[in-house]
């Protein structure tokens, strides 16, 4: 039942991250239309997500004048563009300087005459055996790759020539340090690396330690691990302030164990990421029922160093409102067999139900506290006002009150649950 409910939800998600746009209505025309009839539709529409669940932002920059700016930076222009406008340009610099420095060549040989006295052995030339454009581009190839064939070669009585190839030799280390490099970074980059870090598809909210927790679970499929591995969470969420401002997908901290370093991870088996909801907590007054009203996305990064070659890796993910089931926890994927522990992977994504309090985290802290009040102020006053000498009468008297705080709680819980 589990599975078949996560791969239901998959298909959920896949579907979230495509935005249909819907023709908006004159807003007198959209107000003769019911309130249900509003909320239907407004349910239809599908969910624009901040982040993709691939890690991929989803944010497009328009109207970006000062397009010079990519220019001054052309390294990390090239290394960010696809492969195949990457190698385009990777065979195209190459051709144009070759065709250039042939061209030059060439232009030597007829300033000279060389091409008016070939085969005359009287006649030195600026290149040996250069008849030609063809052969002169083949030369300058063999000039800026240092292949050297040895057929045709460079004399000295030509100094323009000599002056030539020393420019030719210089440009072409240059070219060659540059796109090679260029080159070099593209294939060493570790984004594909990332693809073997996992998020599980649904993040929970479930009772912990005796405190309401959200809970979402990473894990690594490789056997090289990631060094220094850190987690982070950013709640995505537009709000206005007091003074009216209006302020679109604002980003709010949340802690993962940044206090307590929990948020550093030993990521060899999957762990369980938990955000404990308190007063500094943004889901502090957010319950069961509101969840599912809210427009919220929360994004989770992953960083640490590739321990094959030590560079900076990031996997991202998010999961919107919808994706975060109240009252549920993760399925235990960690066996001890034989001398080892095995991973489960195919229960990564499994969640099971648990009984949780559907009211917000403020509202269960209150109704604590108000349990608790009596255990703490009625017994030290009927001490302190009737004066109980016998410490066997204290110790009952204490063991009534806390008899009557865990029937108080009970009935409170029996009350969250309905």
């Amino acid at each position: 039942m589990y599975r078949l409910g996560i791969e239901i939800q998959m298909e959920q998600d896949v579907e979230s991250t495509v935005t249909v746009r819907q023709p908006k209505l004159p807003k007198q025309t959209w107000d003769d239309v019911p309130k249900p009839l509003q909320d239907r539709e407004r349910t239809k529409q599908k969910i624009q997500r901040y982040v993709r669940k691939d890690g991929k932002c989803n944010v497009h920059h328009g109207n970006v004048r000062e397009t010079y700016r990519y220019l001054t930076d052309i390294f990390t222009t090239l290394v960010d563009l696809k492969w195949r406008f990457n190698l385009f340009i990777f065979v195209l610099v190459y051709t144009v300087t070759w065709l250039f420095f042939g061209f030059m060549w060439w232009l030597i040989a007829y300033i000279r005459g060389d091409l008016e006295h070939i085969g005359d052995n009287q006649w030195t030339p600026c290149v040996n055996n250069l008849n030609g454009f063809v052969t002169a581009f083949l030369f300058s190839i063999e000039t800026e790759t240092t292949i050297g064939y040895g057929h045709r070669v460079i004399t000295d009585k030509c100094p323009e020539g000599i002056v030539l190839l020393l420019v030719q030799s210089v440009l072409g280390s240059i070219v060659n340090a540059f796109m090679v490099g260029c080159m070099f970074v593209k294939i060493s980059q570790p984004k594909k690396r990332a693809e073997t870090l996992v998020f599980s598809t649904n993040a929970v909210i479930s009772i912990r330690d005796g405190r309401l927790c959200l809970m979402f679970r990473v894990g690594d499929l490789r056997n090289s691990h990631i060094v220094e591995a850190s987690i982070r969470a950013k709640l995505i969420k537009s709000k206005q302030t007091k003074e009216g401002e209006f302020i679109p997908l604002n980003q709010t901290d949340m802690n993962v164990g940044y206090d307590t370093g929990d948020d550093r991870l030993f990521l060899v088996s999957p762990l369980i990421i938990c955000h404990e909801i308190n007063q500094h907590s943004p889901f502090w007054e957010i319950s069961k029922e509101h969840l599912a009203h809210e427009e919220l996305e929360i994004v989770v990064i992953l960083e640490g160093m590739v321990e094959a070659t030590g560079m900076t890796c990031q996997a991202r993910s998010s999961y919107v409102a919808s994706e975060i089931k109240w009252g549920y926890r993760f399925t235990p994927v960690l066996t001890l067999e034989d001398g080892f522990y095995e991973v489960d992977y195919n229960s990564f994504h499994d969640i099971y139900e648990t009984n949780t309090p559907s009211c917000s985290a403020r509202e269960l802290a209150e109704v604590t506290a108000r349990s608790r009040l009596p255990l703490t102020w009625s017994v030290s006053s009927r001490l302190s006002t009737q004066g109980l000498p016998d410490s066997q009468e204290k110790r009952s008297a204490a063991a009534e009150e806390l008899a009557e705080q865990n029937g108080d709680v009970a009935n409170i819980e029996s009350e969250s649950k309905v």
